[in-house]
C-alpha cells in the first residue's frame, strides 16, 4: 500500500461524490471519482485503489454486483453506502464480502473513521499466498475445487458446504500453516460483521471440523491455539 491511500468514490449523486472527494482529500488521502460502475471499471484500468466506498443504488449495474465482482478479482477493500431503509442491502452487501456499510444521510467524519479503521484491519492482515488462483486445491486426501465451491472427500464423494464454511477453508487454505486470530478469520471471511459475535468463528470452525477431521473432538487439520486463534496445520497443493 502506498503512503498515501488511493480511495475511489463511486456514486451517481455528484454532490455527494464531490462532498466526500473533497473531504477526504483535505485529510490526506488521494482520491478518484466516479459516476457509475462503467466509469469506476475504466478507472481500475489505470489505477491501484487502496479503498473503495461504494454507493449500492446505481442506475445499470448496481453497487451490490460491483462489489461482487470486486471480491471475485481484488482484495480491496469495500464500503459500501446504503438508503437508511434498506437493511436487505446492507446485508447483501455484507455477504457479498464488503468490509463496512454506512447508511445515507452520514457524517463525513463518520465515514473517514470507518476508513482508517478498515485501512488499518487491512494492513494488519496477514499477506494472501496466492492459492485460490488455483483450479483445484488439494489437502489430506481432500480436494476443493475453486471455481464450483465444491468440497470432494477421500472417496471421491462431494461433501457440501456453506457460504461460510466455504470461505472460511478457503482462508484455511490460503494461509496455512498461519495461528490466525478469531479478529483475523472474521475480517478475512466476511469483513465487518453486522454483530459482533464473539464466538462466530468458533461455532463456524466447529461446523468445519465436523466435515473435514476423522475425529472433530481431536483435530488435526484445523488446531486451535488457546488465545491466539487457530491454523491450518496440513500441506496445501494447488493445481
Amino acid at each position: 500500500m502506498d503512503a498515501v491511500p488511493h480511495i475511489a468514490i463511486v456514486d451517481d449523486h455528484r454532490d455527494i461524490r464531490d462532498l466526500v472527494g473533497k473531504y477526504l482529500h483535505r485529510h490526506g488521502y488521494r482520491t478518484s471519482l466516479a459516476e457509475n460502475a462503467s466509469a469506476f471499471r475504466r478507472l481500475m484500468e489505470r489505477n491501484a485503489f487502496d479503498l473503495v466506498v461504494l454507493d449500492v443504488m446505481m442506475p445499470g449495474e448496481d453497487g451490490l454486483s460491483l462489489c461482487r465482482y470486486l471480491r471475485e478479482s481484488t482484495s480491496v477493500p469495500v464500503i459500501m453506502l446504503t438508503a437508511m431503509a434498506e437493511e436487505t442491502d446492507r446485508i447483501v452487501g455484507l455477504e457479498l464480502g464488503a468490509d463496512d456499510y454506512l447508511s445515507k444521510p452520514f457524517n463525513p467524519r463518520e465515514l473517514l473513521a470507518r476508513i482508517k479503521a478498515v485501512l488499518r484491519r487491512v494492513q494488519s492482515l496477514p499477506p494472501q499466498r496466492g492459492q485460490l488462483k488455483a483450479k483445484e486445491l488439494r489437502f489430506d486426501r481432500w480436494a476443493l475445487n475453486v471455481g464450483r465451491r465444491e468440497l470432494i472427500d477421500p472417496d471421491g464423494l462431494t461433501v457440501p458446504l456453506s457460504t461460510a464454511e466455504f470461505r472460511l477453508l478457503s482462508v484455511f487454505l490460503d494461509h496455512a500453516g498461519l495461528v490466525l486470530s478469531r479478529d483475523q478469520l472474521l475480517d478475512l471471511t466476511v469483513g465487518r460483521s453486522a454483530e459482533p459475535f464473539d464466538r462466530a468463528i468458533d461455532n463456524q470452525v466447529s461446523r468445519l471440523r465436523k466435515k473435514i477431521e476423522t475425529d472433530p473432538k481431536s483435530p488435526v487439520l484445523i488446531k486451535t491455539h488457546w488465545g491466539g486463534g487457530y491454523s491450518f496445520s496440513a500441506e496445501v497443493v494447488g493445481q
